[in-house]
């Protein structure tokens, strides 16, 4: 019997209500199964945020246009897009300088979408992915786009869940030196990256005027919580140079302090919470035990991360990645792959087989496709990308020239002034990821000030995350304007594992609705 169905089997025999007392159990068939499984897709469907209408329906409500001629060379036809075989409405995408300069080489390839059917005009999301290098493309496909082309399917497939239901949204490959984007990267830091960023999105709008004065979100992942922080806080600082009103911030499994606390630290408790996922023996479970209690990772988080915090936080050593002989989460990771050729940092839940992957990278390494779908030509051809540039999800050159990003992680720079002056701010965790850890991000926040005070004062685990037609799907907590949320089943790309979840956290950045 397959294990699904002794799984249930075993649900209905212990549940009285559907198994009185002297009632013989009876074996579950395939069909029944399957039915169940097609309810529950129904009320997940009729829960979402908005229902399939016909693909004409679908097109004529997203019919918008723009007075600048210009816009035209970047419009791409919603039914000419390779492989997606429905309608996927009106879309704009192409290459657009930096500056205004005419001589400019440096370009950033951005793809926008307005808003769905049920979307607002009023406002505007832009979403980066992080690296440094890797392009957004992979969030439009594969996280929060109108289309999905995810692990494992066949063929592309509407998203329900789409954040163009919300409002308009702007993927942005950048920095330069990143998917099909042009010219040579000569940046240091993130103040520099910010400031090339503000002056593409003064020539894109532009181009696309009529979106100036919207009110404007900033959204990314992983690395992406850095660039994210340093954008927001570029804009707020230069008041004037970008015709956006920006409300607030929203990152995923971000990147804010140093690698020490947000992977070395909290990683020998996490492979403790998932013991029966990494499957190690005892013998080396102890020899990370050991490693832990040398590097003064152990009973970290009980002593120094308190509500309120009693002070700053220290490093457990000397090294902001991990003292000489103390890299447990690089022991862990190969470690893992020993056990499990296909553990996925992202997913840890992850096993054989590897699902395919169009563009490339399902899991913790590539996944040769010839071609990547974004190498096509004529999917270059029908979304106005350089067809000499190799696309690749995340580029094998430095972004940052020299030593690489020299900027201090945000939470110790641009983030306390950010919290501080956005509307709201959401800072979302899955709990799946390995790559960077949800506890080290609760580090992180008890060790940063803003408005007045350090940390939350309150603990986070009182609060259960609430998600629409699901339930308790993890944590929640809300203090002097930011949002802490974790999410269960969830990897590291939180839109794409967790789509219903991320979508209403951005419905709340939005204040579409009043809690989290």
């Amino acid at each position: 019997m397959p294990s699904i169905q002794r799984l249930l089997l075993a649900t209905l025999v212990a549940t009285t209500a559907l198994f009185p007392v002297g009632t013989a159990a009876r074996r579950i068939t395939k069909q029944e199964i399957h039915a169940r499984q097609v309810e529950a897709a129904k009320r997940w469907h009729i829960n979402g945020p908005v229902r399939r209408e016909d693909t004409a329906t679908r097109a004529a409500v997203r019919n918008i246009t723009f007075s600048n001629p210009k816009a035209s060379e970047f419009y791409v036809d919603g039914t000419s897009i390779p492989e997606v075989d429905f309608d996927i409405g009106p879309s704009w995408s192409g290459l657009l300088p930096i500056s205004g300069d005419q001589n400019e080489t440096r370009k950033l390839f951005f793809w926008f979408f307005p808003p769905g059917p049920q979307g607002s005009l009023d406002d505007l999301i832009f979403w980066t992915n992080g690296g440094p290098g890797c392009s957004s493309l992979e969030g439009l496909l594969q996280e929060n786009g109108p289309f999905q082309w995810q692990w494992g399917q066949a063929k592309p497939t509407v998203n329900e869940f789409s954040w163009t239901n919300l409002s308009s949204v702007l993927w942005v490959e950048q920095p330069v030196g990143t998917g099909f984007s042009q010219g040579r990267p000569n940046i240091q830091n993130e103040d520099q990256l910010a400031a090339q960023l503000v002056g593409f999105l003064q020539q894109f709008l532009e181009v696309f005027s009529e979106l100036k004065g919207k009110k404007f979100y900033l959204s990314g992942e992983s690395y992406a919580g850095t660039y994210i922080p340093y954008i927001a806080n570029y804009i707020y600082e230069h008041p004037g140079e970008l015709n956006l009103n920006l409300q607030g911030t929203w990152i995923a499994d971000p990147s804010l302090s140093w690698d020490v606390v947000q992977e070395q630290i909290p990683a020998v408790g996490f492979v403790h919470k998932y013991e029966h996922v990494f499957a190690f023996n005892q013998t080396f479970m102890a020899q990370l035990d050991d490693i832990a209690e040398r590097c003064n990772y152990t009973g970290y988080v009980e002593k120094f991360v308190t509500y309120p915090p009693l002070g700053l936080l220290p490093l457990p050593g000397r090294s902001t990645f991990a003292d000489r002989g103390c890299d447990v989460w690089d022991m862990i990771f190969d470690a893992a792959l020993l056990v499990n050729p296909a553990f996925n940092i992202y997913r840890i839940f992850d096993t054989y087989p590897i699902l395919w992957d169009v563009l490339g990278f399902p899991g913790s390494f590539p996944q040769q496709q010839t071609p990547l779908y974004f190498n096509r030509t004529d999917v270059k051809q029908a979304i106005h990308a350089p067809l000499s540039t190799s696309w690749e999800e995340c580029s094998n050159i430095n972004v940052f020239t020299g030593r690489g990003d020299q900027s201090l992680p945000p939470a110790f720079t641009v983030l306390p002034n950010v919290v501080e002056k956005n509307n709201r701010t959401v800072i979302v965790h899955g709990l799946a990821d390995f790559i960077l850890i949800a506890e080290g991000t609760r580090i992180v926040i008890q060790n940063m000030t803003w408005n007045g005070l350090q940390g939350f004062q309150s603990p986070i685990a009182n609060d259960s995350f609430i998600v629409d037609g699901v339930g308790a799907l993890g944590t929640a907590h809300l203090e002097r304007g930011l949002a802490y949320v974790e999410v269960e089943l969830s990897g590291h790309m939180v839109p794409q594992f967790s789509p219903v979840a991320a979508f209403q956290l951005m419905q709340y950045l939005m204040g579409f609705r009043e809690s989290i």
